[in-house]
Formats: structure tokens, C-alpha cells, sequence
């Protein structure tokens, strides 16, 4: 249930929101061309989507797009109220304010991702751009659209910094570059790299056990054996076609550990990746 509620807008849409909440609250997100980067700064929310969910902690935060149904934000068990703060992005207000051109982090990247949500964790200028806002919210006479231009140029800003950055520009360049990838081009664009399943799903944009629902009907195999014998047969026609080192092999094609790529070459090869070169090479 809603306690209390300040806006502020912009270019005629709203910008800024502070929303206090106690529980039972629950929130579905209507489809709409925009994102939303929501900082809890009281409480703890959950974000839902599909059969998946995520907690945000406090000072923590969650950015999505709304361009999908289906998701939700809700209080957890805990009986406290909530607070938050939600700065929205409408595509036509960022094409207006950046006339030239769109910053890097609103373009799309090299990414194959279908990811529309994902977690921001604490990060200290951000949390200062928070405080700052506040402000703004006990003072809306300060309140002007040049001020909240800047606002919103620096959250953009502070966003691309973050760990997070590359997940940032996939919400964000959906805005603007709504085209899906299938799920077999994100399995494949990303069979090499170092990320567990659970990275792996929310690229589909998927919860965990409907990816491996999905790829079980598609490959007919497990994600997990599937994408190491990519990975193992990868390392084969590398350790014949270059002479690098066992180790450098291993980490080209996912492996961050030589131990378990040596054991799981030995199981699939009956050989060790040392012998496996030097027999097909005396062959």
C-alpha cells in the first residue's frame, strides 16, 4: 500500500518518483517504451519476472525495461516499509536532450543479449546522486528542466561507470534497437565464454528453469554437457592448430581452471591435452 508519493517531471513525463510503501505492496509493470533504475533506500523490494526472482537490498538497485510483460516488484517478508526512488528513461526525451548523438551506453554494443533487467550493486556516487535528488523532492520550488537535463545526463554517466556497464547498455540500447535475438544466437555467441547458467539464462532473458527448459527442447541435452563439449572440442582443434600453451588453450575456450580442463578432456578424450597433441601429431 501507497503512503507517500512525490514525482517530478520532465519535457511533460514523468522523471523522478519517490514512492514510500508498506506491505502488502505489489506492482506490475504496464509495457511501455521506457526504463526504470529503482534505488531502494528503505526496506528490501523483490523484483519478479516470470518464474524468477531477484531481492534488492538497501542502497542496492535494479534497472529494466518495460518493453515485455510480466514484471513485477513486490516487498519481501519483511514487514517494514520501503522506500524508493525510480529515475525513468523515455527514448524520445534522451533523443532530445542528446541532438547530436545518443553517449555510447544507450547505443547498442557487441553483446548478444536479450537481457531486460538486471541488479546495480552499491555503489558510493551513485548512492551520493541519490542524496542529491532528495534534495530536489523536499525542495520542488529549486526544481527546473535545465537542472533535471543534468540529472539526467549524469545518471547515464554514472551507470556506464559501474561493474555493471555492459548489462546497462544492453537495457538501454533495447529503447532504441528493439530487434531480439534467438535463443540459438545467444547459446552460441556465448558457448566460450567464463559465465555460469545463471548469467547465461538472464542473457535469454529467461529465469534458470525455463532456459533449461527452452535448451533442453533445442538441443536436446543439459546446458551444462552441452556447452562443455563445445568447449572440449574447441580445445582439441586448437591444441592441434597452434602450439600454445595447455593453459592458454584452456582459458580460450572457458576454462578457469587448468585442473578441471585436464580432467574433463581426459574424460571425453581418454588422454590428457599434453598426449592428445603430441599422438595426432605423430600420426
Amino acid at each position: 500500500m501507497q503512503s507517500n508519493y512525490k514525482k517530478i517531471d520532465l519535457l511533460g513525463k514523468p522523471f523522478l518518483q519517490k514512492v514510500v510503501v508498506k506491505p502488502p505492496f505489489a506492482y506490475d509493470f504496464p509495457v511501455e517504451e521506457r526504463a526504470c533504475f529503482l534505488y531502494v533506500l528503505q526496506g528490501e523490494m523483490r523484483f519478479k519476472f516470470e518464474d524468477d526472482q531477484t531481492d534488492i537490498p538497501v542502497n542496492h538497485s535494479l534497472l529494466l525495461n518495460c518493453l515485455d510483460s510480466g514484471k513485477q516488484i513486490r516487498n519481501t517478508g519483511d514487514a517494514s516499509a520501503g522506500e524508493v526512488v525510480i529515475v525513468t528513461f523515455h527514448p524520445e526525451i534522451l533523443k532530445k536532450i542528446y541532438e547530436r548523438e545518443l553517449p555510447a551506453i544507450i547505443q547498442p554494443g557487441r553483446s548478444v543479449s536479450n537481457q531486460s533487467h538486471g541488479k546495480i550493486s552499491n555503489d558510493y556516487l551513485i548512492q551520493k546522486y541519490i542524496e542529491g535528488l532528495l534534495f530536489y523532492f523536499e525542495n520542488p520550488a529549486l526544481v527546473n528542466e535545465e537542472i533535471m537535463i543534468l540529472k539526467l545526463k549524469e545518471i547515464i554517466l554514472l551507470l556506464s561507470q559501474t561493474q555493471q556497464a555492459e548489462t546497462v547498455q544492453v537495457i538501454l540500447s533495447q529503447l532504441f534497437s528493439p530487434a531480439k535475438f534467438s535463443f540459438k544466437q545467444v547459446i552460441e555467441a556465448h558457448l566460450f565464454a567464463q559465465i555460469n547458467i545463471e548469467e547465461l539464462a538472464q542473457k535469454t532473458n529467461l529465469s534458470v528453469s525455463s532456459f533449461k527448459r527452452e535448451f533442453a527442447k533445442l538441443y536436446n541435452d543439459t546446458p551444462a554437457n552441452y556447452i562443455k563439449n563445445k568447449k572440449l572440442e574447441k580445445a582439441a582443434e586448437l591444441l592441434l592448430a597452434f602450439d600454445n600453451r595447455i593453459a592458454d588453450v584452456a582459458y580460450q575456450c572457458g576454462f578457469n581452471d587448468l585442473a578441471n580442463f585436464t580432467k574433463s578432456f581426459h574424460d571425453k578424450y581418454h588422454v590428457s591435452p599434453t598426449h592428445y597433441r603430441l599422438n595426432q601429431i605423430a600420426k
